[in-house]
């Protein structure tokens, strides 16, 4: 299997004051980091999920390799082409290939638009509209286990696990090599979390297609992903196979995370790990370890030096001075 997506150092800024603000203050560098150096790649056919806490910089790290936010520094590579110096033409042909899933699954939809209109929208902006789109309604519709009827309805007349099916459907109208999906399951009623679930993972084995899911849900990615990366403060603290980092996680963040996760058996023995204090702003990143203001397992020189890069394995990496396991 071939890299479908490769990114590789991506760092995204945003600024928060003007230039005039800036000097007035005597800020330096009135730009704050939303993601960091991050680096990972998707085969084809392949689940990738990217897990922290809300603010740690998932979207904006998925929005950039869409090539919809800039990218300050690093690579994004696609099928061998980079995206960070693609021209609007070469973007809008990049943008066929990759398909988003938003959060909201009902307020992602146009309430003006029918389900039909929704599902073939795609086809208009791609300018492919010479295709018989009620039969591509039609097809779509049945590929996500909806009746054809459903394309007269209007997104208020849906459920929220139908309104994610429609959704999955319009991801699929142009046949991407990946889609990127944000929250997936968001809102949605544990039987119908799994109905969806299911249904991507029957859609990616027949259609082959690569998915990088933005999730919180650690039950979500134990059962789809291949990969996953743990990120916090706009790094990815630990990356690895999905089974070593659910297996053998060794970053003290990743201990937490996964501790935390409910667990469905009430005899099991639970050993829940908290952390302290409240997640930094991004304004004033602590020095050294950026975990160390939270993390239990603090030591000498984790407020002072940048963790080193540690390897559990070839592909399972972290950043920490005092790996745990």
């Amino acid at each position: 299997m071939t890299d479908v997506l490769e990114v590789k150092n991506v760092r995204v800024r945003f600024r928060v004051k003007s230039n005039f603000q800036a000097l007035v203050q005597g800020i330096e560098d009135p730009f704050i980091d939303a993601v960091r150096d991050a680096s990972f790649a998707i085969l084809e056919g392949e689940t990738f999920t990217l897990v922290g806490e809300s603010g740690s910089g998932k979207s904006t790290l998925a929005l950039a390799v869409a090539g919809l936010l800039p990218a300050e520094e690093g690579s994004v590579r696609f099928g061998g082409a980079e995206v960070t110096t693609m021209d609007h033409a070469a973007l809008q042909a990049y943008r066929k290939q990759i398909s988003f899933m938003w959060q909201n699954p009902v307020g992602s939809l146009s309430p003006r638009l029918s389900v039909g209109s929704l599902i073939t929208e795609p086809y208009k902006i791609h300018k492919l509209a010479e295709r018989d789109l009620k039969a591509e309604c039609a097809r779509l519709l049945k590929m996500v286990g909806l009746p054809r009827e459903f394309s007269t309805r209007y997104p208020h007349q849906l459920s929220g696990g139908q309104a994610r099916r429609v959704g999955v459907a319009r991801a699929l109208a142009l046949n991407p090599k990946l889609i990127i999906a944000d929250e997936p399951t968001a809102g949605l009623d544990v039987s119908v979390q799994g109905e969806i679930l299911n249904l991507l993972n029957r859609l990616q084995d027949e259609l082959g297609v690569a998915m990088f899911i933005i999730t919180h849900n650690l039950n979500i990615v134990r059962h789809i992903s291949d990969h996953t990366a743990i990120m916090y403060l706009g790094r990815f603290v630990e990356l690895g196979p999905t089974d070593d980092i659910f297996e053998q996680p060794r970053h003290p963040y990743t201990l937490a995370l996964l501790s935390a996760n409910p667990e469905p058996d009430p005899d099991a023995a639970i050993s829940r790990i908290e952390l302290k204090g409240e997640v930094p702003s991004l304004m004033d990143r602590p020095g050294g370890c950026e975990f160390h203001t939270r993390c239990p397992f603090v030591g000498d020189g984790c407020d002072t030096n940048p963790p080193p890069l540690f390897t559990v394995s070839g592909a399972h990496t972290l950043t920490c001075h005092y790996p745990r396991g």
